[in-house]
């Protein structure tokens, strides 16, 4: 297809760097001329640019490169001692590694929660839990949600329970509670956000979305917490490392 051609060219020119974040790109008569093609085929092909997150497209500025700098992660460092003068929270730990400013709105509240959440946390019928939800910054752009659930029993009389940033990371007030956290299982999968994401989030049409979802147990293998990230396709890199040295 001809307009593949083109978005494969535009492609390469903004991976290499020839094209880096807030360059525009040339005009659609420009394209059209540079590439001997039609109108429609320079919009299917910047179409597609639009919907892989790599362009964005405004009535004033015309088609611009998107900074497309994703927030590296790995999940196997979550739980791994931190130097005691830099303990903080998990996420803002790791943007900070990177030479970057992290921040987050924060509510607390006790719910009754959806199946999916209570049966991860082994939860039953009719008891509550403590969600900790949170809209996550970098450099002040919002980069994802995460939603960490307890079980309410457990976590009642803690911080956990109160509003408010805790400094050094919910993982470290349950230990201090007596449930360190020594086993995680995952699971992630991609789809398409909702409207409230897409919001929230303040995506772009087309932005897809990756589900993260940890369950956290303790050394008498209870689950102890449940984290629903919610985290733009765009804006981050999942990186696990294995090693059987």
């Amino acid at each position: 297809m001809l307009y593949q051609q083109v978005a494969s060219e535009l492609r390469k020119a903004i991976y290499s760097g020839e094209l880096g974040p807030g360059a525009q790109l040339p005009t659609e008569a420009q394209l059209m001329e540079d590439h001997g093609v039609s109108r429609n085929t320079v919009r299917l092909a910047l179409g597609e640019l639009v919907n892989e997150g790599l362009v964005t497209r405004t009535p004033r500025r015309g088609t611009v490169v998107r900074d497309r700098r994703p927030l590296l992660i790995y999940p196997q460092r979550e739980l791994e001692p931190q130097p005691t003068e830099e303990l903080r929270e998990a996420f803002a730990f790791a943007v900070a590694q990177e030479g970057r400013e992290p921040s987050q709105l924060i509510e607390v509240l006790t719910v009754t929660p959806v199946e999916e959440i209570a049966s991860r946390l082994e939860l039953s019928e009719g008891e509550l839990a403590v969600v900790r939800r949170r809209l996550r910054f970098v450099d002040g752009q919002p980069y994802n949600t995460n939603d960490s659930y307890f079980p309410r029993d457990l976590v009642a009389n803690s911080e956990i329970a109160r509003p408010g940033d805790i400094a050094r990371g919910a993982n470290r007030v349950l230990e201090e509670l007596g449930h360190e956290q020594v086993r995680v299982v995952d699971d992630i999968w991609a789809r398409m956000p909702n409207q409230e994401e897409a919001e929230r989030l303040q995506l772009e049409l087309g932005t897809p979305v990756v589900v993260y979802v940890r369950v956290g147990y303790d050394r008498a293998d209870m689950p102890v917490r449940v984290a629903v990230s919610v985290l733009p396709a765009d804006k981050h890199l999942i990186r696990y490392e294995l090693d059987r040295r």
